[in-house]
């Protein structure tokens, strides 16, 4: 065993507020992350204001709307938060296990594209551990979904590792890899700075359909027509753009419920091909198990459950809505 097994669940020190606006709708968005009990997991609240409701979303795959261009969740007639794919990753890959997110749109708040300004509010009021193991969800044997070009595969790892291969046609991106064993400390200062990207003609082009009206050079690294990076400032990291792909698979598989223990490989993937892992890894029961600190949970514990959500959600907490 690796000695991450042997960690205690955490929680938020106290209650913080992140403030900004939505990358499609442009409009301000208050975020707050509170504190949350162990065994809760991550829990989304959608708050309304105006109308004085609140609606409660599970922070797992099984609440996931669309995938098209961010990844969404909710109910399709209650509501729904999205882009919540950065605070995502900021909370699993920065090691937080329980926390309820509530969001005043529908959307979370896009800061500056990266998941830092979710990694420095977490720092602003620290981290407690928690009087109960950590739990993980062991992969047991290789599991490959294809999308077209697009091929992800889980395979057993005694640890968490991402290897991540973009390829684009294009001068500023190219082939670019990212392949490192993921913790707290390498999410921070590798992956967590990593802005999303997108290429000035396609963002005119959610512009005239109505989205990404929050999207600019603060938030975005853009790439002209001449296949050259707007942004005055130019990249954070030389392979920025793998790294931010990067960061969204350590987000979307943040929805498994629980850490994974597993090697993710993934060649042009994106938000669909992470949740398609998801589903294709939950399909099967012998694909996976629990695993708390040094002793596995065995299939015993969940027998007669032949999909995963009910098990998921016996561990982090019922779905309310």
């Amino acid at each position: 065993m690796t000695n991450v097994l042997k960690a205690k669940q955490t929680t938020l020190m106290d209650r913080v507020v992140v403030s900004g606006v939505g990358v499609h709708s442009g409009k301000p968005v208050e975020m707050v992350l509170h504190p949350a009990d162990a065994n809760t997991g991550i829990t989304f609240v959608r708050v309304d204001k105006e109308k004085g409701t609140e609606v409660e979303f599970a922070g797992n795959y099984s609440s996931v709307l669309d995938t098209r261009l961010c990844t969404i969740i909710g109910h399709p007639e209650k509501g729904m938060i999205a882009t919540i794919e950065h605070l995502m990753a900021a909370l699993v890959g920065y090691g937080v296990d329980n926390v309820m997110v509530e969001v005043d749109a529908d959307e979370v708040p896009v800061m500056d594209g990266s998941s830092r300004a979710y990694i420095d509010a977490i720092d602003q009021v620290g981290l407690k551990e928690q009087n109960a193991p950590r739990r993980y969800i062991r992969v047991l044997k290789p599991v490959r979904v294809q999308n077209n070009d697009s091929v992800g595969e889980l395979l057993p790892h005694e640890g968490t590792r991402f290897d991540v291969t973009i390829d684009f046609e294009c001068d500023a991106i190219g082939v670019q890899t990212f392949d490192h064993e993921m913790s707290p400390e390498i999410f921070k200062q590798e992956v967590s700075l990593a802005r999303t990207f997108g290429f000035m003609s396609d963002v005119e082009k959610l512009w005239a359909a109505g989205y990404a009206l929050g999207s600019s050079l603060e938030n975005s690294v853009v790439i002209d027509a001449e296949q050259k990076i707007v942004n005055p400032d130019g990249l954070r990291y030389d392979d920025e753009f793998v790294r931010h792909k990067t960061l969204d698979a350590v987000g979307d598989l943040a929805l498994a419920g629980a850490p994974l223990l597993a090697h993710y490989r993934s060649f042009k993937g994106g938000h669909k091909l992470n949740f398609n892992m998801l589903e294709a890894l939950f399909a099967d029961d012998s694909n996976w198990e629990w695993v708390e600190a040094d002793a596995p949970i065995r299939s015993a514990t969940r027998s007669g459950v032949t999909h995963s959500t009910p098990a998921i959600q016996a561990v982090m907490g019922p779905e309310t809505n």
